[in-house]
């Protein structure tokens, strides 16, 4: 029940509303269908017997209505189911997206981005399919075989027995099927996860594949995704389609031996003609109740493994959470309670930090790193690759947390702060550059929504971004596509950068931010992010020594160690890595 309540949580009144309503209306139907046999055979056994046509026809304009309000309170279950179900996948793809913008990256790597999709598409739509059939037959199905019941009972009660026999029969049946379907409907699920996986990097990479003509490779790695999403699903869908030739067995076999029996008791006059014709009715309308409930046991199964990997979403507790209110000490030296809800300056320590992406102590990626940064510094990181020079400036803006150890931003540990305001002091600029659909404007609002004209304009001249956009024929409300596929990498870059700058943050990261421009280019961004921004810290991760070298304080990374701190000159005599990597790159040009 709890994970039922999970799936509800914060659904809208209204489609709560609406979800009450259609069995309230499926229940008004039933009756209308148990009373109408019943008229069947007073019209048999009253009015054609003593041939008064006038009861034939006061009896038969009264099925029609009746048949006619069965009809209404049909049509308004199916509405009213329809609102509801989608409400209710409208609200739980709600809760889990929100969810989902609460994880971390260990968090989203515990999952992987293509299982997450599937998960909000397929396995909600599951659920919605199911909430919809049980809305509809879960209060239908058992009142009419209940109602069924009765009137059969009272009909006939030696006839009744007929069915009183198959019912156990039947389900019995459904357990076994449904308890081997499970598993399978679950490893389905794990196939449409490497499905859409497939699909996603396909799409994502759509250009490498092009150029490196991979295409045939792609369409064989499709092919074979899916023909195993299709072994799955057969495997699990065909002990399911068992269930309805079982059904219909039970159904015609029960109708043959009421007819059997039934005619001979009309032969010796226990029984009139009308109520065997009506018993038969209730027959069918029994057995249909236990078609439905067999259906949607049968859907259940399929839908509690969708139930399950939804939930696992809504119970996945983030790694990273807003620290719990405590009390600290402001600049005014005055108490006050809660959490961290500015940025001081752009000071940066970490002190003894240790960490490891698999929370392992004996494999750490970041071993015992000690550092320190003073606010407003141009600070330079460089390393050879896997050096974990990434990883350690993740740990500022809390992308992740550290294993052991601390890192501070201002003089505060950054576990006290509240995490917007944090990420909202601490801009960082990823490797891998994302822009979204939309116009140039819109992106470089994600920095500040309220930013003028005047300020995104500075900005982007700032990151030497103003001249190229001026030319483009729509100036900033140019579209750029999904992800910014009508811009080169570099223009990418600086757009990006600009939109960094509009946060107008205490702390600015730029991991290898600029290594699609060419030297003239980064050498004017460095300049101007040194005479625009004064106050704001600026961490520069770079391949290029021309990045770094001009910075007040370079950090040379390897292994996951500081293995070397100082200005250019300083580590051109001290630290051989970098006079090495100085030399090599000199040496090219």
């Amino acid at each position: 029940m709890s994970s039922i309540s999970k799936l509800l949580s914060g659904m809208e009144t209204r489609f709560k509303v609406f979800s009450v309503l259609s069995p309230v209306s499926m229940i008004g139907e039933v009756v209308m269908e148990t009373v109408i046999p019943l008229l069947m055979a007073k019209i048999i056994d009253t009015g054609i017997a003593n041939r008064d046509i006038s009861y034939v026809v006061r009896v038969g304009l009264l099925m029609v209505g009746l048949s006619i309000v069965s009809l209404a309170f049909g049509a308004l279950g199916g509405v009213f189911s329809a609102h509801g179900a989608t409400g209710f996948s409208r609200n739980l793809r709600r809760n889990v997206f929100s969810k989902i913008q609460t994880f971390s990256f260990g968090n989203i790597d515990h999952f992987s981005t293509s299982s997450l999709v599937t998960r909000l598409t397929t396995d909600i739509t599951n659920l919605q399919n199911t909430y919809q059939m049980i809305v509809r037959l879960c209060f239908r199905a058992p009142f009419m075989l209940v109602s069924g019941t009765i009137m059969a009972c009272l009909i006939n009660l030696r006839l009744a027995t007929v069915f009183f026999i198959a019912v156990p029969f039947l389900a019995v049946v459904l357990v076994l099927i449904g308890t081997r379907a499970y598993p399978k409907f679950s490893r389905m699920m794990k196939q449409y996860d490497q499905l859409n996986n497939t699909v996603q990097e396909n799409l994502n990479a759509i250009r490498v594949v092009k150029s490196f003509v991979r295409g045939d490779h792609e369409n064989k790695k499709f092919s074979d995704s899916a023909a195993l999403v299709k072994k799955a699903q057969v495997s699990a869908e065909k002990l399911v389609i068992m269930a309805l030739p079982m059904m219909m067995l039970v159904v015609y076999t029960c109708i043959i031996v009421a007819l059997w029996f039934g005619g001979k008791m009309i032969v010796v006059g226990d029984m009139q003609t009308g109520e065997l014709i009506s018993f038969i009715t209730y027959i069918g309308q029994i057995l249909m109740s236990l078609m439905m409930l067999s259906m949607i046991f049968i859907t259940l199964v399929l839908s509690r493994a969708s139930m399950t990997r939804v939930v696992e979403v809504l119970d996945e507790v983030p790694e990273i959470k807003n620290p719990e209110p405590h009390a600290f000490v402001d600049q005014d030296s005055k108490i006050s309670h809660g959490v961290f809800d500015r940025v001081p300056n752009g000071s940066v320590d970490f002190r003894d930090v240790s960490f490891s992406y698999l929370k392992d102590p004996g494999n750490c990626v970041l071993s015992n790193v000690n550092l320190h940064i003073e606010s407003g510094q141009m600070v330079g990181i460089i390393g050879g690759t896997g050096s974990s020079k990434t990883t350690l400036v993740s740990l500022i803006p809390r992308l992740y947390d550290v294993l052991s150890g601390s890192v501070s931003v201002g003089g505060i540990d950054v576990r006290k702060y509240d995490i917007k305001a944090l990420r909202d002091g601490v801009a960082m600029v990823l490797q891998k550059n994302v822009l979204f659909s939309g116009s140039i404007k819109s992106n470089l609002k994600w920095g500040d929504e309220n930013a003028g004209d005047g300020e995104i304009i500075a900005a982007c001249k700032a990151s030497d971004a103003y001249e190229f956009v001026s030319t483009l024929p729509n100036g900033f409300d140019t579209d750029l596509g999904q992800g910014g596929v009508n811009l080169s990498g570099g223009q990418k870059q600086r757009l990006c950068i600009a939109r960094a700058l509009l946060k107008k943050p205490k702390i600015l990261i730029l991991d290898d931010s600029t290594s699609a421009v060419d030297t003239a280019t980064d050498a004017r961004i460095r300049t101007a992010l040194r005479n625009s921004l004064p106050d704001t810290t600026k961490i520069i991760i770079a391949q290029r020594i021309n990045s770094v070298q001009d910075a007040d304080i370079i950090f040379v990374m390897d292994n996951g160690k500081i293995c070397g701190i100082g200005n250019h000159r300083e580590l051109l005599e001290t630290n051989s890595i970098y006079r090495e990597v100085y030399e090599s790159q000199q040496s090219k040009n």
